[in-house]
């Protein structure tokens, strides 16, 4: 991720350590402030190993606990969460200057903890996810995260974008080093990642990271195109009723056009079916509903206002045509008399007889 897309802080890390006899005292990790760029901030879970240049002894892994504490050597109890890397063992070569004559030593990282990522707006389930190096993706079974997680990878772990999704406006927020709460944002353009190549817009993620994709204010142009890709969730489930040969639930891939979805479902009833009249009834996030027609053309592509791509959960009605709407509605009158019909005659046929 490009450092220069974010607004550059000053931040200065301060660590209490739980010693005695130096219980309760505060003291900054670095003398001076930093401009902190992108980097790894130590938190709980995280295991780490740390290694003296002179007294070997003392070396050895140890974790974070979740008060975001490590028991070590000489020191006992000391807070290193909300710390980089670099920060973490300036930190306690500093604490051990007091106690060896040499303290050099170097702090590594083992195993980093899961990463806890959140993802809000427009994708098809929001939430709080945790990321590992190694787990398959919800979008399609051949992707799968292999190394540190990235924004399209939590993407993919929350089912992919919907048809609304603003791919060229993608808050990641992120938290600067330290305890002060201190956070980054920047803003990046998927697009450019799908259609350029752009590596750079799909950034390694960190542990806190947000991500917030907003709703477009137009239709999006390139809804079919993003069918396609790993971003978009692999199957939608649509419900295809009234004058069709298979009406029911049916699974179609993402971003199946309407025409598409009505041909899955066995397609329109040659007689029956308003071609003319097709309705698409879609049920909003925030509970309304909406309903459009649409003259059902099998020569017409993908397009928003006459051939919409579908969404899951959306319901497609093809209306009945004039024809079938006179025959039912002659057979509602003529069905319910037909036993009598049917007894007149068998009396008749007795009498004659």
């Amino acid at each position: 991720m490009k450092p220069s897309r974010f607004r550059k802080c000053l931040v200065v890390a301060s660590l209490v350590i739980s010693l005695t006899p130096l219980t309760g005292l505060k003291v900054q990790a670095q003398a001076q402030a930093l401009e902190q760029e992108d980097a790894y901030i130590l938190g709980p879970g995280d295991a780490l190993s740390l290694r003296f240049l002179a007294a070997t002894e003392l070396s050895g892994p140890f974790n974070l606990l979740s008060d975001g504490t490590a028991s070590l050597p000489l020191l006992g109890n000391v807070r290193l969460m909300g710390l980089t890397l670099s920060q973490a063992g300036q930190w306690l070569e500093t604490l051990y200057k007091r106690q060896l004559l040499r303290p050099e030593l170097q702090l590594s990282i083992v195993t980093p903890r899961p990463l806890r990522i959140a993802l809000i707006g427009q994708v098809t389930r929001p939430g709080l996810y945790t990321l590992t190096p190694a787990e398959a993706s919800q979008t399609d079974v051949a992707v799968s995260i292999a190394g540190l997680p990235t924004l399209v990878d939590a993407i993919q772990k929350a089912g992919g974008i919907t048809a609304e999704a603003d791919l060229r406006n993608v808050m990641l927020q992120r938290r600067l080093p330290g305890e002060a709460g201190a956070y980054k944002r920047t803003r990046l353009n998927l697009l450019a990642l799908i259609l350029e190549g752009d590596q750079q817009q799909n950034p390694l993620l960190f542990d806190g990271d947000t991500i917030k994709i907003d709703e477009a204010t137009e239709p999006v142009e390139e809804a079919i195109e993003l069918s396609s890709t790993t971003l978009a969730p692999r199957e939608i489930s649509v419900n295809v009723i009234g004058e069709v040969k298979a009406a029911g639930r049916i699974q179609l891939p993402a971003n199946t056009p309407l025409v598409q979805g009505v041909l899955a479902a066995g397609g329109p009833i040659a007689w029956r079916a308003n071609r003319g009249d097709v309705e698409l009834v879609r049920i909003n996030r925030n509970g309304t509903a909406t309903r459009e027609k649409f003259a059902l053309n099998l020569d017409q592509g993908a397009s928003n206002s006459k051939n919409p791509p579908l969404r899951d959960g959306d319901t497609v009605v093809v209306n009945r045509s004039g024809l079938a709407v006179a025959s039912d509605a002659l057979n509602a009158v003529i069905n319910p008399l037909t036993p009598i019909i049917n007894a007149l005659n068998f009396i008749e046929l007795i009498n004659n007889r």
